[in-house]
């Protein structure tokens, strides 16, 4: 990795190659057997089935800037060319104007026009949440993903912010992601290929949730990237800029060709 991720230096897994083409299984150290099937599954679909045809030729997508200091948040957002950013929040060891000012110096490179949202990754409880998604909203915020842990702490936030929510982990770990009770919880269902089980059981978890969805990676290789993109391409809508950009934040890649923003 360019810059730590969220604990992560290095990034590993095994590519299978099958008559479709190329699929990628990578699932995190710290998961379990029956939670990495579902990224068995999809590696197995993207080698030996092939993804549904697309619905649309281009995919836009987002660029990811990590816990880093403001001037480098600012060079990355302006190299990347993308106008919209998602910004890691409530990093370890990170004070809030630390954060303030990372979410401010992206703001400052897209300009008013661009779009930021912030991801926290689980780690606020509901009061501190309300105070920081406030405090970071002066920048106007596009949605914060997955600010709690739970669907019932989502439920509370969102009943006292403006900002919409997004669910991730809350629904890519649950045993049934169909079955996640997200109505009043979420505004927004994030949808990562790997973790769902493939991009046919992702557009699954699509329909049964009937909310915008955004696309994004679990920080994969291009390989990996390929089903993501897939996967937005497939869906009937996608309002969202999609976090598919997330190549850049590693120093080599597996093709020669690397799946980059153009």
């Amino acid at each position: 990795m360019r810059t730590r991720f969220r604990g992560i230096d290095v990034r590993d897994g095994v590519l299978v190659r099958g008559p479709a083409g190329w699929g990628e299984f990578s699932p995190f150290w710290d998961y379990d057997v029956a939670e990495s099937r579902r990224w068995w599954a999809s590696a197995y679909e993207a080698a030996v089935l092939g993804w549904p045809d697309p619905v649309r030729g281009s995919v836009p997508v987002n660029v990811t800037v990590p816990a880093v200091g403001p001037e480098r948040a600012h060079a990355i957002v302006t190299a990347s060319g993308c106008r919209t950013a998602k910004v890691k929040v409530a990093e370890p060891g990170q004070t809030d104007a630390e954060e303030e000012a990372r979410v401010e110096a992206v703001r400052a490179a897209l300009g008013p026009g661009g779009g930021i949202r912030v991801d926290a990754n689980t780690a606020w409880d509901v009061d501190t949440a309300v105070r920081r998604i406030t405090a970071l909203d002066r920048y106007d915020l596009e949605y914060v993903e997955q600010p709690c842990a739970t669907v019932e702490e989502l439920a509370a936030l969102r009943r006292r912010i403006d900002v919409r929510v997004a669910a991730d982990e809350v629904v890519r770990r649950a045993p049934d992601p169909r079955r996640v009770a997200l109505a009043e919880a979420a505004d927004v269902v994030v949808l990562k290929v790997q973790p769902l089980g493939g991009v046919r059981a992702a557009l699954e978890v699509a329909e049964a949730h009937g909310l915008p969805c955004v696309v994004s990676s679990a920080l994969e290789s291009s390989v990996g990237i390929a089903a993501g993109v897939a996967l937005a391409a497939a869906l009937p809508e996608l309002p969202f800029a999609c976090g598919l950009a997330t190549v850049a934040l590693f120093t080599a890649d597996v093709a020669s060709a690397p799946l980059l923003p153009v």
